[in-house]
């Protein structure tokens, strides 16, 4: 039998990756991060246990890797959809609502991930992050900003942010308006995007 190509092996390594990261979305949901092991996941990646140790330096990495994939996998999927679209206050809409979305069907998840960077060893730099990164930036430049990368970490921030206050245990805020906070600052219109299911307008004069 022929020795396997380099373009063969490198794409069965991006398999295996990509199923360690799907796996850790899974079953941190089902069973929250503490209760994941890394045995856990490779099991159901049907991996072997030393890729973890090859792709990722520890559980917390490889969380931040499967989030920032997920994220990505959204927004490119939300950007994507149809009616296609080339205009920049569309696409910047679709861009805040695939993570508003995001963020409310995957509560344990994203709540673990926010927790996770809010540790003092921050924020993880990985190729999933950087895919999500160039895409929001990207997004950001064709919505017309002046200076995009300013603009870039400032959306960031404020998506990151409108998160945290979507998962504040006890108190959270309300994704309309949350939404309508960040339609505001960008001066989009409240029917662009995906508005929330019930709420095809909003009255802001409604907000206590």
């Amino acid at each position: 039998m022929s020795p396997r190509s380099a373009s063969v092996n490198e794409e069965m390594r991006r398999r295996s990756r990509e199923r360690l990261l799907q796996a850790t979305v899974e079953l941190v949901e089902e069973r929250g991060y503490e209760a994941t092991t890394l045995a856990d996941i490779t099991e159901r990646a049907g991996s072997a246990r030393g890729l973890v140790s090859y792709y990722f330096s520890g559980k917390r990495a490889l969380l931040q890797s499967a989030v920032h994939r997920l994220m990505h996998m959204e927004l490119a999927t939300a950007l994507a959809r149809e009616p296609h679209t080339e205009d920049g206050e569309e696409l910047l809409a679709r861009a805040i609502d695939a993570i508003l979305g995001l963020t409310q069907d995957h509560t344990t998840l994203m709540r673990t991930h926010m927790a996770s960077i809010l540790q003092e060893e921050g924020f993880i730099q990985c190729p999933e992050q950087q895919l999500l990164a160039r895409l929001l930036r990207d997004t950001v430049v064709r919505y017309g900003a002046v200076d995009p990368d300013e603009e870039y970490r400032l959306l960031r921030a404020l998506l990151m942010g409108a998160t945290v206050a979507l998962l504040l245990p006890g108190a959270p805020m309300p994704l309309a308006q949350l939404r309508a906070e960040l339609f505001l600052r960008y001066h989009l219109a409240w029917a662009a995007g995906a508005p929330p299911a019930g709420m095809e307008e909003y009255d802001r004069s409604a907000e206590v």
